[in-house]
């Protein structure tokens, strides 16, 4: 071995000794800005956590190399503030509103019962809703039902259904839930455009509505004269339309999420929920009284036409109109004014209803 290489190995071998006899701490100290705990180098250190996480917690933009600037943001409160919204006061209060809705609609039955028709069925029936008019009413109808159930199991399951089935169980439901929604989303914004078309004329408010409302509607005992759409149906239209606009739009958001900004996403699908909420809790009377509620109110959508003396007692204006077209379409002669006695009584000349002219 050369003199050169002994040198070296000796001071190798020095070198090696200092490192492992001095502390690795006492080293260390002599480090300008060193502090216990901290990071080396020319940062802060331990005293910058508040701020550093404050700035953190506001959004604020680091460095990446990736081209995507979202993901220069380390934390987003945004993010926690929507799942707050959503699995807070709109999961508990809409919870709640669809419960009211529900005991709102048995009071009601207990209090009112079936509507009947007061002067029994005629037997005579007149064209209420046109084929197309059914079949815009039932198809609405069905995607709305679809998506008001796996929208409910989205935004509720998780309290009510994966107690019952766990964990695993309702992950799979969830998931089929939600490429329904997503599937029958697109088609529910063609019924509600068709629906407007074909159902906007018949439920322009007036006067007439107006009346309707300071007797008391629905809720009257007597006789309330309206049209063909009472008030309340008319509000129902116009909230299905609004609503339904409500929940298109931001579906189409939700379905597309790169269009618009994560922000704007989630007060989408706040809308989306709370809207979704209302419509079902409004839906669910208008169901009730469609069916079991009222006598005679269902035929008009499953055969197009309804009894005459359901017509004059809840629709009379319209059905006046209906029998006068009638009328002189067929010469058929039309029902007389009910007597001063009720409904159902004889004709001027005596003879019943419905008997034809001499």
């Amino acid at each position: 071995m050369t003199p050169a290489m002994r040198i070296l190995s000796i001071l190798f071998v020095l070198g090696a000794l200092l490192w492992a006899l001095v502390p690795a701490d006492a080293l260390a100290q002599g480090a300008p800005g060193f502090q216990a705990g901290a990071p080396p180098g020319n940062t802060l250190g331990a005293t910058s956590d508040a701020e550093f996480w404050r700035q953190v917690r506001q959004g604020r933009l680091g460095m990446v190399s990736i081209p995507d600037p979202y993901a220069a943001v380390l934390v987003r409160s945004e993010g926690d503030n929507w799942r707050a919204l959503r699995n807070g006061p709109i999961s508990y209060y809409g919870g709640w509103l669809l419960i009211v809705a529900l005991l709102s609609i048995l009071g009601f039955f207990l209090w009112r019962g079936r509507i009947k028709i007061e002067g029994g069925r005629s037997g005579r029936e007149i064209p209420r809703f046109t084929l197309t008019e059914r079949l815009i009413h039932w198809y609405v109808a069905c995607v709305f039902i679809l998506l008001a159930i796996s929208g409910m199991v989205l935004l509720f399951g998780k309290y009510v259904l994966m107690p019952v089935v766990g964990k695993a169980a309702f992950g799979h439901i969830a998931n089929a839930c939600l490429q329904g929604h997503n599937l029958f989303g697109p088609m529910f914004i063609f019924g509600i455009v068709a629906m407007f078309l074909v159902y906007v004329r018949d439920n322009t408010l007036n006067g007439v509505d107006w009346n309707w409302i300071k007797r008391g509607g629905v809720l009257a005992k007597g006789h309330v004269s309206s049209e063909k759409n009472n008030f309340g149906e008319k509000v129902w239209f116009w909230m299905a339309v609004g609503g339904g606009l409500v929940l298109s739009t931001t579906g189409l958001a939700m379905e597309f999420p790169w269009i618009p900004t994560i922000i704007q996403v989630q007060w989408a699908n706040l809308l989306h929920a709370t809207a979704a909420i209302g419509l079902v809790a409004v839906a669910l009377g208008h169901i009730y009284i469609g069916t079991l509620g009222m006598e005679g109110a269902l035929e008009g959508m499953t055969r197009g036409t309804v009894d005459e003396n359901w017509a004059m007692e809840h629709h009379d204006l319209w059905a006046k109109q209906v029998m006068d077209d009638l009328n002189v379409s067929d010469g058929r002669r039309l029902p007389p004014e009910p007597a001063a006695g009720g409904p159902g009584g004889g004709s001027k000349d005596g003879a019943p209803q419905g008997a034809p002219a001499e």
